[in-house]
């Protein structure tokens, strides 16, 4: 029997193997699905752990629970990649052959990356928050913290979920300001990009509110290393910024595996075909999610997207079928931004976040780029989505995966 061979049990992995198996001939094909873990965490929800808007049982489930039983899970670690020989090798010693590979490894923070980081007060003075462990590590600090100088810390881009050191920034002022203390508390914002984030017309809005906020962007930081003695981080250009509290967001790097292969760039990010999701090194090899080198962001609502034009690239290269360039680089978020508020923006490779309407252009609700109660309510309700529809792989009635310029307020 063939098989396709997912490496990956994490959100684009799952996905991914609960809509193929609906979609493929099982007589002729066998899905197997490989993670060396146990534990799916639902990863937006380390940002609320800090704060005790989520527990830690929030975010936790078995990730056998929701692949599906037609589905192969074998849990162990992977060694290597051999695509000359349609093999993966297992850390166990057992071979996998493949047809059809699915690279779904993702992202990893990587602290050893930043000089100094994980030397003196790591887990002390410096957290942070997009483990499970840095999260609920940051959450006991911040429990009794007196206040101080907080510096949210950027180290290099690209990074998981580009927006969540915003959504940081913005809760720790509405965090601070319901402990009546945010006078006692200094915050700033240790960014490499030259704004609040990088998309130009959003980074306006969200720059200016940091503004009111009274939260300072350092732009164009470029981090040489970290003192955690001294409580300094310092960039290539001199510059330093003192801190009493870092929460840091390390390095972002691609799983080791893709290294040891030989499949990866300097950040072991797997370079691959920006509208097709076809590895540019092989033509039997697929990449989704935060594996991929693309210029999309690196969230779950990009490979719920990335999924649909993949499930037909699947079923197009077994049939000997062009591939779809459908991908267009799709990705939505909210942003909390404090007090029961939030933003959400869409926008794909070639069009920035804009004013609108959201998902329907007249009605929405949702609105676009704009502060909303009813934004908030929505990234409160994503988690149950995402545990109950989107890794499941169902669809999500009225989000298209491409794009869609209606109800949008686009330059002309």
């Amino acid at each position: 029997m063939k098989r396709i061979l997912i490496l990956g049990a994490g959100t684009a992995g799952t996905i991914m193997a609960n809509r193929l198996v609906h979609k493929i001939d099982r007589r002729n094909w066998q899905i197997t699905i490989v993670d060396e873990h146990q534990t799916h965490y639902y990863q937006p929800g380390f940002l609320f752990m800090p704060f005790g808007i989520y527990e830690p049982e929030d975010v936790v489930r078995e990730k056998s629970a929701f692949i599906s039983p037609k589905v192969e899970f074998i849990q162990a670690a992977i060694d290597t990649i051999k695509p000359e020989a349609g093999q993966v090798v297992l850390q166990n010693g057992q071979t996998l052959d493949y047809q059809i590979l699915i690279i779904a490894t993702g992202v990893k923070i990587a602290p050893k990356q930043v000089a100094g980081l994980t030397e003196a007060g790591w887990r002390e003075n410096s957290f942070d928050f997009y483990t499970f462990e840095g999260a609920k590590a940051l959450s006991e600090k911040l429990e009794n913290w007196p206040g101080g100088k907080l510096a949210i810390h950027i180290a290099e881009m690209p990074i998981k979920c580009p927006v969540a050191p915003l959504e940081f920034a913005f809760l720790a002022d509405a965090y601070f300001t319901k402990k009546k203390m945010r006078e006692k508390v200094e915050i700033n914002y240790i960014t490499p990009a030259s704004g609040a984030f990088t998309k130009p017309r959003s980074s306006a809005v969200l720059g200016g509110l940091m503004s009111e906020k009274r939260i300072n962007i350092v732009p164009d930081f470029y981090t040489e290393r970290v003192d955690g003695s001294a409580g300094k981080v310092f960039s290539y250009s001199g510059q330093e910024v003192d801190y009493d509290l870092l929460v840091t967001i390390p390095t972002n790097m691609g799983d080791e595996v893709i290294a040891r292969s030989g499949l990866g760039d300097e950040l072991n990010f797997v370079p691959t075909q920006k509208h097709t999701l076809q590895a540019k090194s092989n033509e039997n090899i697929f990449v989704i999610g935060d594996a991929t080198d693309l210029p999309s962001s690196k969230a779950g609502a990009v490979a719920h997207f990335q999924s649909d034009i993949l499930t037909v690239n699947i079923l197009n290269h077994i049939e000997g079928k062009p591939l779809d360039e459908g991908f267009d680089g799709h990705a939505n978020c909210f942003i909390e931004s404090g007090f029961g508020k939030a933003f959400l923006i869409d926008f794909n490779y070639d069009t920035e976040p804009v004013e609108g309407r959201f998902p329907f252009p007249v009605i929405g609700p949702m609105a676009l780029l704009k502060q909303t109660r009813l934004n908030h309510w929505g990234k409160l309700a994503f988690r149950h989505i995402y545990w109950n529809v989107l890794l499941r792989g169902l669809p999500m009635p009225g989000i298209p995966t491409r794009m869609s310029k209606l109800g949008k307020k686009l330059s002309k």
